[in-house]
């Protein structure tokens, strides 16, 4: 397994090692011991699945409190993934960072708590599955308007499908303070 951390800090790049020949392939998606000593050391509480067509957008979506890291990949098709640096504080607040996951390579994305995510899906399907640090509370859900002008995010499609929520979210600029979190780095 290949471990890259990208350019905020804690957001860590995944390349599994597979094992193909001709009936297919074999690999492990999570396995606690190889990923703590890659620096995942989460205990996570719950899997999500989601199926979404070309074009879908979703997110970019957080939980304060329950907050939620996550460790993302795609079973199937490819996204173009987001996570934005929501702690106060930190030297990359308000930062983004976009990898595009493909079930091909079986790549992941570990985004730690304190951060907003998002994906668009850029196959004609994608089959997204996502572990998190914790459950899933709908009352706590919180978000950033997809297109925030500030973040200047270049989403790969102009006029994505969204939920009716995910079009309604402020920009980061007129979320309380005590809607983000608190940068406790080095």
């Amino acid at each position: 397994m290949r471990v890259t951390e990208l350019s905020l800090p804690g957001l860590l790049h995944i390349e599994p090692v597979f094992f193909g020949d001709s009936r297919g392939y074999f690999l492990q998606t999570w396995q606690a011991r190889q990923y703590r000593d890659a620096g995942i050391s989460e205990f996570f509480v719950q899997d999500n699945l989601s199926l979404s067509r070309k074009g879908t957008l979703r997110g970019l979506h957080y939980q304060k409190p329950n907050t939620q890291g996550k460790l993302v990949f795609v079973l199937k098709g490819e996204v173009w993934d987001v996570a934005v640096d929501l702690r106060v504080g930190s030297p990359t607040f308000g930062k983004w960072e976009g990898v595009t996951l493909k079930g091909q390579t079986h790549n992941q994305l570990y985004i730690p708590p304190g951060f907003a995510h998002g994906f668009c899906v850029i196959s004609d399907e994608a089959l997204f599955t996502y572990k998190c640090t914790d459950f899933y509370a709908p009352q706590n859900e919180h978000g950033i308007i997809w297109n925030d002008p500030d973040l200047d995010i270049p989403w790969p499609v102009k006029d994505p499908i969204l939920s009716a929520k995910d079009g309604r979210y402020p920009r980061l600029r007129d979320i309380p303070g005590e809607s983000l979190f608190r940068w406790e780095g080095p």
